[in-house]
């Protein structure tokens, strides 16, 4: 599973890839058709993870050595087989493209789109989020120590109040912590959720964790984000290549790698997630068979304060 060993194919799957040797990733050498053809190799086990969910496309038109951009409008060339979904917006709409299948995964890719980022809820009921992320993120290059275990005190606390959480490494600098939840409530009260647990663990391990936005305030603390959890905001996706030296990608992972000293943030790259998932496969696999009333852990949460 190895998207470098697809070649410079001009197609990948029923997708024709255009200019197939434009390269995305410099150091690497890696192109638009290696981009392409790692969408289309993790697309069994990614697509879970994305399909009926809005995409907001970071697309870098001149590979990742130049500014990227992000686009939430589909593009209007888009082939009519893409599925979309339109999306209220303050003053008006956007229609959102859906990777729903491994050839849309493969067309964002052609379009230059190295990471997908996905919405929260799923289109059916866009107002009603089946996932709670926290984002951790170091404020010190190289404590990822830290990061890890501010990963494990949130995910003792979800527990705590009914929630089950699961862990992915960003391939970025951070790790999420994801619980899914049963779609009973609407953003507003996710987010109050989210960051009632975030002040939570912040009040739980003051010396270590942190609430503060700005990075000038966060001295050498782990900083807990729950903006995701609002409307319309977006989240990597497993699975998902970022736009750094060397195509890292976001891993799942199982709760006991947590505690590995060996565990990076981008440890896994196009080149290697193949390897890794013939090996151990998705341990998101059974995510939403996990998803949890978000009211529950709420009330939980309240009577514990």
């Amino acid at each position: 599973m190895n998207a470098g060993a697809r070649g410079h194919s001009g197609s990948v799957g029923a997708v024709e890839i255009s200019h197939p040797d434009k390269v995305l990733f410099p150091d690497a050498g890696l192109t638009k058709a290696d981009l392409a053809a790692h969408y289309a190799a993790v697309a069994e086990v990614m697509l879970p993870h994305v399909r009926r969910r809005p995409v907001s496309m970071q697309v870098f038109p001149s590979g990742i050595q130049r500014p990227g951009h992000f686009m939430k409008q589909t593009p209007e060339y888009f082939p009519g087989w893409a599925a979309r979904v339109t999306v209220p917006k303050r003053g008006g709409r956007v229609t959102h493209v859906l990777a729903d299948d491994a050839d849309t995964l493969v067309l964002l890719a052609n379009h230059n789109c190295i990471t997908p980022h996905v919405f929260t809820s799923r289109a059916d009921r866009l107002q009603r989020p089946d996932r709670l992320v926290v984002d951790l993120d170091p404020s010190v290059d190289g404590d990822f120590a830290g990061v890890r275990a501010s990963a494990r005190l949130i995910g003792d606390l979800m527990r705590e109040i009914g929630l089950e959480p699961f862990a992915m490494v960003t391939g970025s600098r951070g790790i999420h912590v994801v619980a899914p939840l049963r779609r009973e409530a609407e953003f507003p009260e996710v987010f109050a959720l989210a960051r009632a647990l975030a002040e939570a663990a912040v009040a739980r391990s003051p010396g270590k964790l942190t609430l503060a936005f700005h990075k000038e305030d966060r001295q050498d603390k782990t900083f807990v984000d729950v903006l995701r959890n609002r409307w319309a905001q977006t989240v990597v996706p497993p699975y998902a290549v970022r736009p750094r030296p060397g195509a890292p990608v976001a891993v799942p992972l199982r709760w006991k790698e947590l505690s590995s000293a060996r565990l990076a943030p981008d440890g896994w790259t196009i080149a290697t997630i193949g390897r890794r998932l013939s090996r151990v496969g998705d341990p998101w696999a059974a995510i939403g068979d996990a998803a949890a009333s978000p009211r529950g852990a709420r009330r939980r949460l309240d009577g514990a304060a």
